[in-house]
């Protein structure tokens, strides 16, 4: 009988771990400077952006994403709502295309301080934030997993 609950616990811990690792994610603000002269993107210009395929913003700015390096949970939802894929998988994604010499990965933001200040100072920058970090000194240009309804291009 003793055996049969170590097994029984082993398999609960082994579940609730695996139930953790699966957490919804949590909704993230794509973002940029007010004075970018952008009001919106669309999912699919995100995507664009974030993975290198597009080096302007519609308004021909020169595009420069920023990841959050330091924040491995918000990373881990942005880029599981925007494209389905883990940071690793997105490392590694970038890793091809640097080696390639085709493009260059995103900007790295050290904290939410460093991403305002980067967002202010280098025209065409755009990041990702949570939505109790919203603050005036940012623009949203789109809004992932906020749950009101069919996200544009899914």
């Amino acid at each position: 009988m003793e055996r049969r609950t170590g097994a029984h616990l082993l398999l609960a811990i082994v579940l609730a771990i695996g139930v953790g690792a699966a957490r919804a994610a949590e909704p993230v603000l794509v973002v940029m400077d007010p004075a970018s002269g952008l009001d919106r993107l669309t999912r699919e210009q995100v995507i664009n952006i974030f993975l290198g395929r597009f080096r302007r913003l519609p308004n021909a700015q020169a595009a420069v994403p920023i990841d959050r390096s330091r924040d491995e949970a918000l990373m881990t939802d942005f880029y599981r709502l925007l494209v389905d894929k883990s940071p690793a998988e997105i490392r590694a994604y970038w890793a091809r295309l640097v080696f390639s010499g085709k493009t260059e990965p995103p900007q790295k933001a050290h904290d939410l301080d460093d991403m305002i200040e980067r967002l202010a100072n280098t025209p065409g920058a755009v990041a990702y934030i949570r939505p109790d970090e919203l603050s005036e000194r940012l623009r949203v240009v789109l809004g992932l997993g906020l749950g009101l309804g069919p996200e544009p291009g899914r």
